[in-house]
């Protein structure tokens, strides 16, 4: 099992909209061969920072699939 954190620095004032994209996003990540779950974190001391972490069963499953494909 793998996990990717991304930490997520989203420019201030557009953080509901980041969160409102985040829902068709999250859509397509979780249909990725590979994919094993995921979290979004709103970080408590940045109000406009998120962590997100996201299970794969293999690294190619995120850098090869997830990250080449078209979605």
């Amino acid at each position: 099992m793998i996990l990717e954190v991304a930490i997520l620095d989203i420019k201030p004032g557009e953080t509901d909209a980041f969160e409102a994209a985040f829902q068709q996003a999250q859509t397509i990540i979780s249909s990725m061969a590979g994919y094993g779950g995921h979290q979004l974190q709103k970080c408590m001391e940045k109000d406009n920072r998120y962590v997100l972490l996201v299970t794969w069963q293999t690294l190619d499953d995120q850098t090869q699939g997830f990250r080449k494909s078209d979605e």
